[in-house]
């Protein structure tokens, strides 16, 4: 039997063809251990471009999150789009389920690119990462830009009503949808304005193929992320760093910007964006793109300018 015209797997090859024509390429680095990392990376780094790691959030893959912002950033970056372990085609056999795991493997895989210094711009889970790996790596992680990340929310949150979830469990079953039902809870959690109807055939398309493959892994990186969490633990970053939140976040309420901003001091700068939810990067991708690309190129402090090969190793 003829397989199915899938739109999904259609628009996946799409996003595909316009990253390698980007000036892209796809590459998989063996971290050993059982752990394969998957990076759309430069076909040529430019030394004279400093270096942007865009990691993703919950949900689809690298490309589906970050497509609409390739084209405008590679021309200014050397971009590097990382697909986190259980996305894409990255993947471990080994159990560490937590961000801090995450960020190494990132990590190592730029590394492996002898990429020695980077910004790192993270989405919603993707900016637990980014956060980590600032926190980690502060000799090679220059600047940082969180969006919609709410990486001070704390284990009590959850009991005390923030969320719109009243559990871990909840929150998996919609973050990781598996029928038209749930699919239409997470549109109108991370949609200001969630689309008004979808065809059933085009959501089940997309559940598919996006959402069936590995669902337990998936769910376990959202309990350890949950899990003992507390502020008076989450460490302070150095580096100069950049708040991007939407107005009406439903996933990881403006209340988490605002901890978060009072957590770094006046080493983070919080742009909020109107009529804007979770999925910032979908509404309003313009304004998004103008806040990143006004921090990325903001000329560092002198002293982290030294080095003139901006964040690659000379061979």
């Amino acid at each position: 039997m003829a397989k199915c015209f899938s739109l999904t797997e259609s628009r996946d090859w799409c996003y595909r063809f316009s990253f390698k024509n980007a000036g892209l390429k796809s590459s998989t680095v063996d971290l050993g251990d059982g752990t394969i990392m998957h990076c759309w990376v430069p076909k040529s780094h430019k030394t004279n471009k400093r270096t942007v790691c865009l990691i993703h959030g919950i949900g689809a893959n690298a490309m589906w999150q970050w497509g609409d912002f390739i084209s405008p950033l590679i021309s200014k970056f050397n971009v590097y789009v990382p697909d986190l372990l259980f996305f894409g085609e990255s993947y471990t056999t080994r159990p560490d389920r937590s961000e801090a795991f995450q960020a190494r493997c990132v990590m190592g895989l730029m590394e492996a690119h002898s990429v020695e210094r980077l910004a790192v711009v993270g989405i919603s889970y993707g900016g637990f990462v980014a956060y980590s790996m600032a926190a980690q790596f502060s000799e090679k992680v220059e600047r940082v830009v969180l969006i919609c990340a709410g990486v001070t929310m704390e284990e009590k949150d959850m009991e005390q009503g923030l969320f719109k979830v009243n559990s871990v469990d909840e929150a998996s079953e919609i973050l990781f949808p598996q029928s038209p039902e749930k699919m239409k809870q997470l549109l109108t959690l991370t949609f200001y304005k969630p689309p008004k109807s979808i065809p059933s055939c085009f959501v089940n398309d997309y559940i598919h193929v996006m959402c069936t493959e590995y669902l337990q892994e998936r769910k376990e990186l959202i309990q350890a992320l949950h899990k003992g969490k507390h502020l008076s633990e989450l460490p302070k970053i150095s580096q100069p760093t950049l708040l991007i939140w939407g107005e009406h976040d439903q996933v990881f309420p403006l209340e988490l910007a605002h901890r978060l901003k009072r957590h770094l001091g006046e080493n983070a700068d919080l742009k909020i964006i109107k009529n804007a939810g979770h999925a910032v990067n979908v509404e309003k991708p313009k304004e998004m793109y103008k806040y990143m690309k006004a921090f990325l190129i903001d000329p560092l402090p002198t002293s982290k300018q030294d080095n003139p090969s901006n964040g690659h190793k000379a061979d």
